[in-house]
């Protein structure tokens, strides 16, 4: 998960751009006019890569489908907190890009507006994506938007502790909490995950949440409440570090790679990071669940590229062209290899695997990997901060995480 801005910045500004019906009828720049058939030779693209290398990598991308369909990409990345502000500017003043990405949780709130097209008025292929993935790109059972890499989160572990330790990584939560407390020495803790109170506290909540069976609708269940025990029993027997109320994700890997943390739970987008530390050998596998006999469910993070109604037929055609381009078999698996992320295609998932071996365990998970915002769509940002409320409340001992995730629900 690379981004989050908080349910009352999107509310907003969602609730402003819902306002603006006009404004979703606007023709973005280019020489072609509005619902004309003209010539289109320049297609505006609007993300928030701004951050390298993903701002080359999805530029070069950019430019090289802009070549294929015969235009000029006229790109600008913007940071990820200002992405749903620039959208309602650019809503207001009628310049809606040509091509726009959202950060997937984003996308069902935006597509309510009406501010995007269905994707399948342009005939893009949906073909060969996991239900998880499409749920991510999809308001009302049609598909507005599709990602061509995505990404979830593992359980890292530094083999040569494990080793030192005797400790073989663990599969369920008793083996985990076991291999925690038999890995936690000194300065030393045997996890570290991120409970902080935003989306990304509730983020890495969700794998033991799902695979526990526990359902966002309503998460005072016992369910919910076992998998809450679970985080508040770790950092209670301190074999994860109460820092990690505040904790990043960036933060977690840093604890990881000073050798603080025997274990971690993270995403591969900070491989980069830990292979600049040549004496660090890691593995990653499943965050554990329950009992053996479960499925590993992780939440699926990934931005998706849509096709804005900008009122012009003619450049929403080329920006298909963009979108499906930026889809394709070739540049998944190119951009995916280059950016530590997972082709989204199910039909690429064996070869990615075998050529990025230290990728395979999220390859395998994002077959499984679930849309934050596939049961309660637009209703998602505000259950997110009711979750990450229950566990803050339940991790700083101000409740039990039966009451805690009570209070939070709200009955």
């Amino acid at each position: 998960m690379k981004s989050a801005f908080s349910s009352k910045t999107i509310a907003l500004a969602v609730t402003a751009l819902a306002g603006l019906p006009l404004a979703l009828s606007g023709c973005g720049s280019g020489s072609a006019t509005a619902g004309s058939g003209g010539s289109v030779t320049e297609i505006s693209v609007v993300d928030y890569y701004n951050n390298e290398p993903d701002k080359t990598i999805i530029g070069d991308t950019l430019a090289a489908c802009g070549t294929k369909a015969g235009v000029t990409i006229k790109r600008e990345t913007v940071p990820g907190k200002s992405l749903i502000a620039k959208v309602l500017q650019q809503a207001s003043s009628k310049t809606l890009p040509d091509v726009l990405m959202l950060d997937n949780p984003d996308l069902q709130q935006i597509a309510g507006t009406g501010a995007l097209a269905p994707l399948s008025d342009f005939k893009i292929s949906t073909d060969n994506y996991p239900e998880g993935i499409l749920s991510a790109g999809t308001y009302k059972d049609k598909v507005y938007g599709l990602a061509p890499t995505v990404n979830t989160i593992a359980l890292f572990y530094n083999k040569d502790l494990l080793a030192k330790a005797g400790v073989t990584p663990p599969k369920t939560w008793d083996e985990l909490k076991a291999a925690a407390a038999q890995l936690t020495s000194g300065g030393q803790y045997g996890l570290a995950f991120n409970a902080n109170a935003t989306y990304e506290g509730t983020w890495q909540f969700l794998p033991v949440m799902w695979s526990n069976g526990g359902d966002e609708k309503n998460i005072a269940t016992p369910e919910t409440t076992e998998a809450l025990q679970l985080w508040t029993d770790l950092v209670k027997s301190r074999s994860v570090s109460s820092s990690a109320l505040n904790w990043t994700q960036a933060d977690v890997k840093d604890q990881f790679l000073a050798r603080k943390a025997a274990m971690m739970v993270n995403g591969p987008w900070q491989i980069p990071s830990l292979g600049k530390d040549a004496s660090l050998q890691y593995g990653v596998v499943n965050i554990p669940v329950k009992d053996a006999d479960q499925t590993a469910v992780g939440p699926l993070g990934g931005e998706v590229w849509t096709v804005p109604q900008t009122g012009n037929k003619a450049r929403q055609a080329k920006a298909a062209e963009i979108v499906s381009c930026m889809n394709s078999d070739e540049n998944q698996l190119a951009m995916a290899k280059s950016r530590n992320t997972i082709p989204s295609k199910t039909s690429l998932a064996d070869t990615f695997a075998a050529e990025n071996p230290k990728l395979a365990t999220f390859t395998e998970l994002v077959k499984t990997a679930r849309a934050r915002t596939g049961q309660l769509g637009e209703e998602w940002p505000g259950q997110a901060q009711k979750i990450y409320t229950a566990i803050q409340t339940a991790l700083t001992d101000k409740a039990a995480p039966a009451d805690a995730l009570k209070q939070a629900q709200g009955q």
